[in-house]
């Protein structure tokens, strides 16, 4: 009798990465923090430790995506929260940390009023309708931009979803509203100078640590990947200090179009990168690493 053959069906990636203790031990760390972390089945041919664990997002495109449309630039806007939701509960799904998205610059205060006022309204339904949601799915909500110059309705509707996702673990959703970079470093250095003159800090112990600590929020990680949509080529006064070095991905689609497709694309690029921090281009100096034998 001949032989029960044995099979020869070549291992899939999934099977290779789950089988090695280091990206075990990334899967176990992501779902400790987000139970419906799973990457190996919503992107089984990325490593998990390729996906990035902060993601910024510049969403540009509402307004050209409603007009193609015949609509007024508010239904754009009003699609784009939609984008936004589902980019962040398939990043959740995929292990991601922290996403920080560009809602509502300084320098958009320049827009036509009843756009600006219809902004304003869009981010306290938003967060209104989204509390529940967040609470559900574990997601901290955070804000970071200027107090001073937001309608007291929108600063009591952001504090309040902060105030009641404060004790979720899971991903953190953080929205930047009222937002500039140069204002924040701006602002950093404020805080400094004001400790110098009360005595509680001395100039020679200034350095990019201490700005860093002085920035909105300087608890969130780096971003590791940078996605800005409708291919615009430009960071637009947006996390200037924190994105040094991000992996930028620029995209054609427009952001109500962008969806989980496109997001795991974006993550597949990023993952296939070298990132070398001004170091040497080789496997001992990529952070991102390779399985190996």
């Amino acid at each position: 009798m001949s032989a029960t053959p044995t099979s020869t069906a070549p291992r899939t990636a999934t099977q290779d990465f789950a089988s090695h203790p280091e990206v075990a031990a990334r899967l176990a760390e992501m779902r400790a923090r987000y139970a419906k972390a799973d990457p190996l089945t919503r992107i089984p041919d990325v490593d998990p430790r390729r996906i990035p664990r902060h993601i910024a997002v510049i969403m540009d495109g509402n307004g050209r995506w409603a007009k193609q449309r015949g609509f007024p630039r508010i239904f754009g806007h009003r699609n784009g929260a939609r984008a936004l939701r589902e980019t962040v509960e398939e990043a959740g799904r995929l292990g991601v940390e922290a996403m920080t998205f560009y809602s509502f610059s300084l320098e958009n205060w320049r827009r036509p009023p009843e756009e600006v006022q219809a902004l304003m309204l869009l981010c306290v339904a938003y967060c209104e309708g989204e509390r529940e949601a967040l609470l559900r799915d574990d997601i901290r909500f955070r804000w970071i931009g200027r107090r001073d110059g937001l309608p007291a309705e929108v600063l009591a509707a952001l504090d309040s979803v902060v105030d009641a996702t404060s004790r979720c673990r899971g991903p953190t959703l953080c929205v930047a509203v009222n937002y500039g970079a140069r204002a924040e470093i701006a602002d950093a250095a404020r805080r400094i100078a004001d400790e110098i003159k009360a005595g509680t800090l001395r100039p020679e112990d200034i350095n990019e640590e201490a700005v860093a600590a002085r920035l909105y929020a300087p608890d969130l990680p780096d971003p590791d990947l940078l996605i800005r949509t409708a291919g615009e080529l430009r960071v637009s006064n947006y996390l200037l200090w924190q994105i040094s070095y991000a992996e930028m991905y620029v995209t054609s689609t427009l952001w109500p179009d962008f969806d989980s497709a496109a997001l795991h694309q974006a993550i597949r690029e990023y993952a296939g990168r070298s990132r070398r921090f001004g170091g040497l281009d080789d496997s001992d100096a990529n952070p991102i690493g390779d399985l190996g034998a």
